[in-house]
């Protein structure tokens, strides 16, 4: 049984694997890191693996909490990969992205495969059918674009998100919620396109906080999984097991 953990700059997310299928996911401040994880360890105590990716600096005490209790891996670009990394600037690849693209790796070995994560920033990311591993972009996601029109000007104000933007914005409000909204989808939706044109039989994973909301919008056909970066964690993980 495993454990991954996805850790934050404010949030954490958690889930428990046995033989790949996800059994229970958990989301909860960091702040509650040692409480959450006590009480999953507790619940599940057959936990024998985990592993750990942070977009943060953890603290030791934060990595003995589960080297107590379980076998641990922390992500990193040194960590064995089960695809072959020829990003340009390694050092310097978000570990969030390798672990969707170690996820895409495994559940779709043979395939062109690109991964868009829809968060705080919206990442693309492509690996090709003989698992090798190039790049892709970062975008602005949804609530940023938001708060940038507002920090950035100094009359537009801060707007929030809603799900219904109409194509003509009739006052500013509405002409910010057109232009984040409609924009994104469209950002998004040519992307597709473009590497569609170039790549055969390409694959699409939309993933990410913001995967329920655009997969509606978005008229290409992709696979919406919202769990996929915990998925790819967990891949990982089964990996290196086995090397």
């Amino acid at each position: 049984m495993n454990l991954v953990i996805d850790m934050g700059n404010t949030a954490v997310k958690a889930a428990v694997f046995q033989n790949n299928k996800l059994l229970e996911k958990f989301q909860f401040p960091r702040e509650n890191f040692f409480k959450k994880n006590q009480e999953i360890f507790n619940s599940y105590p057959k936990i024998d693996y985990s592993i750990l990716s942070s977009v943060v600096i953890t603290n030791q005490s934060e990595v003995d909490l589960i080297k107590e209790r379980s076998k641990l891996q922390i992500l990193n670009k040194d960590l064995l990969l089960p695809f072959t990394n020829l990003y340009k600037t390694p050092e310097t690849l978000g570990i969030d992205r390798l672990a969707l693209i170690g996820g895409a790796a495994v559940a779709f070995p043979k395939n062109n495969v690109l991964v868009i994560d829809a968060g705080t920033c919206i990442t693309f990311d492509f690996k090709n059918d003989h698992n090798e591993y190039f790049g892709g972009a970062i975008s602005p996601g949804i609530r940023m674009r938001f708060k940038a029109l507002h920090t950035f000007t100094s009359k537009l104000p801060l707007v929030e998100f809603k799900e219904d933007a109409e194509l003509i914005g009739e006052d500013t409000e509405g002409s910010i919620l057109s232009g984040v909204i409609n924009g994104t989808v469209a950002e998004i939706a040519e992307i597709i396109n473009t590497y569609k044109s170039k790549h055969k039989d390409l694959t699409v994973i939309l993933t990410g906080g913001d995967t329920q909301f655009l997969s509606k919008r978005l008229k290409n056909s992709i696979f919406a999984n919202s769990n996929f970066l915990l998925e790819g964690l967990n891949y990982i993980l089964e990996f290196n097991k086995t090397q």
